[in-house]
């Protein structure tokens, strides 16, 4: 019977079948419980192939990728991970970080530079590691993991320069950091660094020529073919991957390893020109990166010798803990002594730094090809650099949040609002809140509309916020509502949607666009979000008073001047939109609310002057 259950595991659609269930099942698990998904892809591998042949009868996993995949193995993880380094390469817009590039760019050389040398020191102290071999770990361990920093700054929502040095720093030092492995492990290659100085010279220059060119080459084919129109909406995307795949294979068959640069370089090249639309290929982006994370995390994880097991022990802990505590904070210091930031945004810069799918991908590829070159002690690179990615991920996720607040560069309470949306009436009420002390930040797809918003003093993201995309560009420091205004149901409902993996429900608002002649959905039970305002205050309604004269005023209630008072003023249409504490806590009046104002609070509302003269 234990025969029969090891062959259906081992049939390969089971076993493909296995990886795509687990990888997105993980993914979801970790979008509901809010954890690094790389903790539980990573968890889930090991599951099913480590840990099952230490507890399964028969001793035989119930994934075995190199039973499945053989010979593809390394060329379809090298693959990926070219094309999540192209993915990487999209999002760096080089105009979104003019005011921290400076700090980025020391990051990367001169942080990068200490990182690498103290972490070749660990290696070779702490886990007695060779010299080559502690060069090669230490360089694979520059890398941090943006596909981690991501989600993790997301939920956080530092305030400050902090989150976006973090956010470019992930992107930029992967293929820095797999640039130095490459030529670490090309010196390994040619039998040490003593005989291969000039060949690692030699190595550089062509990684950076072949790798560099043909990306920038790649880039600017398929932009020209895209502003000419010779690719039909449907097939930009595979095009875009097929141009990927050449460049990355055609620069590793000249350069070995340099495809990984050419894949970064034709990502950054495309997202910073102006000649084309690229905004299919961004949108179709983030699909395929969640399924190639998921992917070769649950691959890389069940690849895991059982007999791998024995290097997690104290001293790959006392590693860990190394390059959480030391390592780090000295690259940090180095990195951004005189940069201007403050020193609260500098202490959280060296309190963040999880490895990620990059540094897995590449030691798994270098252990591999070492380990065929006939390297003593190349298996070690695997289980080390795991250890060192469920170590920081978990130690990161669970207290950069805290850490944050601690340092005042994250609120237990934010007060701010951000609109999905941005229309006139939209940016009235959001300036009366911004006059009051509130952060405020609005997103449109019209970019008039995001442009008058910037030109009242406003925050505003041209952006469509039902992509990643954008999401990752808004500042959400400060902000602990989210209102989706926009005149179409449907927009305000997948927005809802989309942030309700970011906000608690009761902070996720939508307005009803249903105009005359057509039915109000804003009340379904199956919308997601909280009905905002009053039932007749809709999209519409409130453009169209604000538009015949109404204003949205401020207005103090005491025990003289009770909301009583206020509605015999200014009539019961006046639209009751916000109330603010004595303490300064505002409240946005949903559908569901439930007592009036009190005395002491301040109304803010939709109200009527003519209300005013007619009753004088």
């Amino acid at each position: 019977m234990a025969g029969t259950e090891s062959r259906v595991f081992h049939e390969p659609i089971v076993s493909l079948a296995v990886i795509i269930v687990l990888g997105v099942g993980a993914q979801w698990l970790a979008w509901r419980i809010r954890v690094p998904s790389i903790l539980l892809l990573l968890l889930a591998g090991m599951a099913v192939g480590p840990i099952a042949a230490k507890v399964l009868p028969g001793g035989q996993p119930i994934l075995d990728p190199d039973d499945l995949l053989g010979d593809l193995l390394l060329p379809l993880v090298s693959l990926s991970v070219g094309l999540i380094l192209y993915e990487g390469g999209l999002t760096l817009n080089a105009r979104e970080i003019s005011e921290v590039r400076s700090v980025i760019r020391r990051l990367v050389t001169v942080g990068a530079l200490v990182t690498w040398v103290l972490a070749t020191l660990a290696a070779r102290s702490l886990l007695g590691l060779g010299w080559q071999l502690a060069s090669l770990l230490g360089a694979i361990l520059v890398v941090t993991g943006p596909t981690v920093i991501g989600p993790l700054l997301t939920h956080i929502r530092p305030q400050g320069k902090a989150g976006p040095v973090l956010r470019w720093e992930g992107i930029v030092i992967d293929p820095i950091g797999a640039l130095l492995a490459v030529l670490i492990y090309e010196a390994i290659h040619v039998g040490g660094f003593q005989d291969a100085a000039g060949a690692t010279v030699r190595a550089l220059l062509m990684t950076i020529l072949v790798g560099g060119g043909l990306g920038a080459i790649a880039a600017g084919v398929l932009a020209w073919l895209l502003k000419r129109y010779l690719i039909p909406d449907s097939l930009q995307n595979p095009v875009s991957v097929l141009l990927v795949v050449l460049v990355f294979v055609l620069s590793g068959q000249i350069q070995e390893e340099s495809g990984l640069l050419a894949a970064t370089v034709m990502g950054i090249v495309l997202a910073n020109q102006r000649s084309a639309d690229i905004r299919h290929i961004i949108e179709f982006k983030e699909n395929l990166r969640v399924l190639l994370i998921s992917a070769l995390f649950v691959t890389l994880g069940a690849r895991i010798d059982p007999s791998d097991f024995a290097y997690l022990n104290w001293r790959s802990l006392l590693f860990v803990a190394t390059l959480i505590a030391v390592i780090r904070p000295a690259g940090v210091w180095a990195a951004t002594t005189g940069s201007g930031l403050k020193r609260n945004e500098r202490i959280f810069l060296a309190c963040v730094a999880p490895r990620g799918i990059v540094a897995a991908a590449v030691a798994s590829v270098f252990a591999i090809s070492l380990e065929e070159a006939g390297v003593e002690e190349a298996a070690t690179l695997v289980p080390y650099t795991f250890a060192v990615i469920l170590g920081t991920v978990a130690f990161y996720g669970l207290a950069a949040g805290p850490i944050a607040r601690r340092l005042g560069l994250a609120t237990t309470n934010p007060q701010g609002i951000l609109f999905i949306g941005a229309a006139p009436w939209a940016r009235e009420i959001a300036l009366a809140l911004h006059k009051r002390g509130y952060r405020v930040l609005m997103a449109d797809t019209n970019y008039e509309n995001t442009r008058a918003a910037r030109l009242a003093g406003l925050n505003a993201v041209y952006g469509n916020a039902l992509l990643e995309e954008t999401i990752e560009m808004l500042e959400l420091s400060g902000i602990g509502r989210v209102m989706a205004v926009t005149p179409n149901d449907e927009v305000n409902a997948l927005a809802c949607q989309r942030f309700l993996r970011l906000f608690d429900r009761a902070a996720v608002y939508r307005l009803s666009a249903a105009s005359e002649g057509k039915p109000d959905r804003a009340g379904r039970a199956d919308m997601p979000g909280r009905r905002l305002f009053s039932k007749d205050a809709t999209f519409g309604a409130i453009a169209s008073r604000l538009g015949s004269g109404w204003v949205v005023k401020v207005t103090t209630l005491s025990d003289e001047f009770s909301f009583e008072d206020f509605r015999t003023l200014y009539g019961p249409r006046a639209v009751v939109l916000f109330t603010i504490a004595e303490d300064g806590k505002l409240t946005v009046m949903a559908d569901q609310r439930g007592t009036d104002p009190q005395p002491g609070q301040k109304v803010v509302a939709l109200v009527n002057p003519d209300e005013l003269l007619m009753m004088a």
